[in-house]
């Protein structure tokens, strides 16, 4: 387990974003705090990029051995059950203070992570390659889209692949994810998401192919408010999956 100590710039990130992740970092673990929503997403995440990846690769644990990179990494809830897993597993946020937090995680779970308070840009700079990169809820908050799945795509290996997961901009993911889950209910402090940087399936597609990419799996993700939890499904009015291929 590692970390840097340079806390980096890019086109594609938008400071104000980093200052807010950055706030909350403390509260990455804790499973009743401000990242409740994601801890009680993981499992569906989790399920989703296996299976895509068994798909891709092959094998019994397809995760076992890939070179894996999980942008905007947070604290780590996803680095950690990919190690888990078997993945050499890096994990990249701009944020100094959300890798503080996920390496010394890491360290008490005794995992071999390699955290970088670094960009996207910065590795593709660097001519780093990955069989699988994760852009896991990140979509909805680059300053610049094109910029940003532009270094991504640099990072995947031919044949390799990464895994998508954002907000669509529809009225329901107004209502629901920001007027309902940032005010009503409080599972996310005021101010988390900008209707406007959500990014529609369509929108994604398009711009994942002006990078060389090819758009495969559209999934939606939904939450069942009676019994609590988060399912796959075809309804992708609000949150939804998805990978990009390098063929």
């Amino acid at each position: 387990m590692q970390a840097s100590e340079q806390t980096p710039a890019s086109a594609s990130v938008d400071p104000a974003e980093i200052a807010r992740f950055s706030a909350m970092a403390a509260e990455w673990w804790d499973p009743a705090g401000k990242f409740k929503p994601l801890h009680a997403l993981n499992p569906v995440r989790l399920e989703f990029i296996r299976d895509r990846a068994e798909e891709q690769f092959g094998g019994e644990n397809p995760l076992r051995g890939l070179r894996v990179l999980d942008i905007g990494c947070g604290g780590g809830l996803l680095c950690e059950p990919m190690a888990r897993l078997g993945a050499d597993i890096t994990g990249l946020d701009p944020s100094q203070k959300n890798i503080n937090i996920a390496a010394t995680h890491a360290g008490e779970q005794e995992l071999e992570i390699n955290y970088l308070a670094a960009t996207a840009e910065d590795l593709a700079a660097k001519g780093e390659s990955f069989d699988l990169v994760l852009n896991m809820e990140v979509l909805e908050h680059v300053a610049n889209i094109d910029h940003f799945l532009g270094a991504c795509a640099a990072l995947i290996r031919p044949g390799g692949m990464m895994v998508c997961a954002t907000l669509n901009r529809t009225l329901k993911s107004f209502a629901l994810a920001i007027i309902s889950a940032e005010y009503i209910l409080r599972w996310l402090p005021a101010g988390t998401h900008q209707w406007e940087k959500f990014v529609t399936p369509a929108e994604l597609r398009d711009a994942l192919e002006r990078q060389g990419l090819s758009a495969h799996d559209l999934t939606g993700v939904s939450y069942n408010p009676l019994g609590g939890q988060w399912s796959l499904s075809t309804d992708t009015d609000v949150n939804y999956m998805l990978t990009a291929r390098k063929d």
